[in-house]
Formats: structure tokens, C-alpha cells, sequence
């Protein structure tokens, strides 16, 4: 169980939102913090105290106006940090090349493979194909409705059919090297963690890291206790970096 950082970019700015508020129309989203510095100053960071696998995303759709300079800011972050660092937000199999030329250990893929309500399992091959599976994080951010997970697309607007569970974990499993898992619900609020999303993403066969109301120390011991120490953590808006209580010096080394 180990820190896995971020830097999540917004209109061309290091950000930290309310995961559901995100809208592409206006490219809108509540505020959490917004940081002076530009992102390759926090990829510095992480490359100077070695945490590697860390997520750079992209929260602006290809069509917005501030696209150029958020893609511009996360190319900066990749070319900072040398395959440290993954990134997701907009990725293709006809573009993930770029990105891995850039400096990117991973791609990480929502949007692409899950379309329409449904898995689109032709292009979750042709993603394996463009880049390798060893270089492929499936994002399987998801929201709770009638009393289970769903995976959400779309910056996390757009409900999909397909239920997050041990068998769809397994299925998956086959076609990336990690799994990222935001609970959306509880995403930017620093309001307690999803135990039960967590006791789910415990039974994966791969690594997984699990992002969404921690707000304590507290929070990571619970994940370690649930997750019997196998899931590993990313913090955003309770870290002190980002505006938060809780100190990036205390985490930077968990174990």
C-alpha cells in the first residue's frame, strides 16, 4: 500500500474540484484549490522524492477552448518526470502513442472503452495493440445507484450499464497493467472514504489504486484494514499541497 500522486488539470490550471461537479458545458466545475504553480513543478516533486505512478489528467474534453493549454500543462508533467508519472483524459489508441513518446509509464483509459452504456471491447484490444497491456490503466471511476457501483464515463457525468464487481475486475484484469478507481460521490470532499467500493476492489488480481474522500490518516488505515494493505491511495484536495489538512511530507513514504 503505497502514495500514489496527482496532478489533475482544469482550463489549463493544477486544480483540485468536486469530482461531481464536473460539466463540460462552460467548462465548469467547483473549486477546491487552484495552484499558482504550473504542473511541471509538482512532477518535479514527486521525481525528486521518488513516487512513481502518480496520475496526470486531463479534465477538459478535446472540444473546450482551454484544451491546448491543459494538454500543454500535462506534457510539461511528462517531460519533467520520465516515465514516473501515467495520464488519462481524452486517450484513444490512435493517440496514446504521443503521450508514451512524451514520457508516460502508462495511459489511463475511461471514456474509449466504455461508450454508450457498454464495454467497447475492439477498442480495448486496439488500446493493448497501440501501446502494450503492461501500459494500460483502465479508470473504472464509479457512482452508486439502486445500491451498487457503476462505472461513470464522460469526466464522470455519464452513467454506464456495467457494474463494477469481482467479475468484471477478472474480465478486465486480462487487458491492463492497474486499475484507477475514483468513488465519484465522495471525490474532492475529504468526507470519509467508500468502504464498500473498497472490500470490492480488494478482490482484484492487479495492482489497484483507489482515490475519494480521505480525509485523515485515519482514512489510510482503513484502506490498509479493508484492503488488507493491497490497494494503494491517491490524495487531492485534503493534502496540503493542494490546500488540505493532511502534510504530503507524512504520506510521501507510506508504506
Amino acid at each position: 500500500m503505497k502514495f500514489r500522486p496527482c496532478i489533475d488539470i482544469h482550463n489549463g490550471k493544477v486544480k483540485q474540484i468536486v469530482g461531481g461537479s464536473l460539466l463540460d458545458q462552460g467548462d465548469q466545475a467547483v473549486e477546491n484549490f487552484a495552484a499558482d504553480q504550473e504542473a511541471d513543478y509538482f512532477a518535479n516533486l514527486y521525481k525528486k522524492d521518488g513516487l512513481k505512478g502518480g496520475h496526470v489528467i486531463l479534465l477538459n474534453p478535446s472540444t473546450s477552448e482551454y484544451y491546448p493549454e491543459t494538454k500543454r500543462q500535462a506534457l510539461k508533467a511528462l517531460q519533467t518526470y520520465q516515465d514516473g508519472l501515467q495520464i488519462g483524459g481524452g486517450i484513444t489508441a490512435e493517440n496514446a502513442e504521443e503521450y508514451m513518446k512524451a514520457g508516460a509509464s502508462h495511459v489511463i483509459v475511461t471514456s474509449y472503452v466504455f461508450k454508450n452504456g457498454e464495454i467497447y471491447w475492439d477498442n480495448l484490444q486496439n488500446l493493448c495493440d497501440a501501446v502494450g497491456k503492461e501500459h494500460v490503466v483502465l479508470d473504472l471511476s464509479c457512482r452508486k445507484k439502486d445500491e451498487k457501483y457503476y462505472i461513470v464515463t464522460d469526466r464522470w457525468q455519464t452513467f454506464t450499464n456495467v457494474e463494477l464487481n469481482t467479475d468484471i475486475l477478472e474480465k478486465l484484469s486480462g487487458y491492463c497493467d492497474e486499475f484507477l478507481v475514483h468513488g465519484v460521490d465522495v471525490e474532492g470532499k475529504a468526507s470519509g472514504i467508500e468502504e464498500e467500493l473498497i472490500k470490492i476492489l480488494e478482490q482484484a488480481e492487479i495492482p489497484v489504486t483507489y482515490a475519494g474522500g480521505i480525509g485523515s490518516l485515519d482514512d489510510l488505515e482503513r484502506i490498509r484494514e479493508i484492503g488488507n494493505g493491497k490497494i494503494d491511495f491517491t490524495i487531492g484536495s485534503a493534502l496540503d499541497l493542494f490546500g488540505g489538512q493532511i502534510p504530503y511530507d507524512a504520506i510521501k513514504n507510506y508504506r
